[in-house]
């Protein structure tokens, strides 16, 4: 694309998506002197659309040889092979899990959790939970939980275990797309305190830890994601507990608001 002078791929984020797809078979099948701009900025989908004008002037130009057609042609055969691929994998994904559905609507109830991902967790763990001693194990088999390197009594490193070559990956992208719900905040408002104890990276590793918890919670007691701690979390003023005032606290409590309870005087009415 680049030799042949057509710079889509600094345009858009996603230089093999439906949108650079379509206007690359587009150019394949005209020269630069015949393309139609009208043509074209109907292959522009979606977001991809504020970017019209940069698209065009992105491929004003171009001139695509004989032999960087062919590669162009057999890379998008191959992208094709590719997709075809993974969506026959997908159907009989959904085709095997279909007496565990039941499990997959409970955990995509969750944010972050969609359908797909929903399956493709449950496929590597199972929907029996007795195998795993706890919610803890089951984060230990994931590769979640921070790796046990001690000796002497000494800490060396807190990483997290190199186990769960597909859970894991697959539970952070979860996470990722969890913490950006604004619909359901719950996890991006603990991935906001534990972030700014802790840094990006760690905060994101405890939220998918969080959420493969809710996972084994949901699949063990059969039950959609309903956090014991989500009223609380999300409406904390309601849920705070109320301080009843006397003399033991009092002094305590005016000190917090900033009052110097040296200065105060008892009054002595008699």
């Amino acid at each position: 694309m680049t030799v042949s002078n057509v710079g889509i791929a600094s345009v858009l984020s996603d230089p093999f998506g439906k949108t650079a797809t379509e206007i690359m078979s587009y150019l394949l099948e005209h020269t630069a002197d015949s393309i139609d701009e009208k043509a074209v900025r109907k292959l522009i989908k979606k977001e991809a659309k504020t970017k019209s004008d940069e698209i065009i002037e992105a491929i004003r130009g171009y001139n695509i040889e004989t032999d960087q057609a062919k590669k162009l042609k057999l890379a998008h055969g191959h992208l094709e092979y590719l997709d075809d691929m993974i969506i026959q994998t997908e159907v009989e994904l959904y085709v095997r899990i279909k007496p565990y559905y039941g499990f997959v609507e409970f955990v995509s109830t969750m944010p972050g959790m969609t359908e797909l991902s929903s399956t493709i967790v449950l496929a590597e763990t199972g929907v029996d939970m007795n195998i795993f001693d706890d919610a803890k194990h089951l984060c230990s088999w994931c590769g979640l939980s921070p790796a046990n390197n001690e000796s002497a009594g000494k800490k060396k490193s807190v990483r997290i275990a190199k186990a769960g070559d597909y859970l894991k990956p697959m539970m952070v992208q979860c996470a990722l797309a969890a913490i950006k719900n604004k619909k359901q905040p719950y996890f991006a408002v603990k991935y906001g305190r534990i972030k700014k104890r802790r840094g990006h990276k760690k905060a994101i590793i405890a939220i998918a830890r969080m959420m493969m918890v809710c996972i084994y919670h949901m699949v063990s007691e059969k039950k959609p994601f309903t956090p014991t701690d989500y009223e609380e979390l999300m409406n904390p003023q309601e849920h705070a507990e109320r301080v009843v005032l006397n003399e033991n606290n009092v002094f305590a409590y005016l000190e917090s608001l900033g009052y110097d309870s040296s200065k105060l005087v008892k009054r002595n009415d008699n």
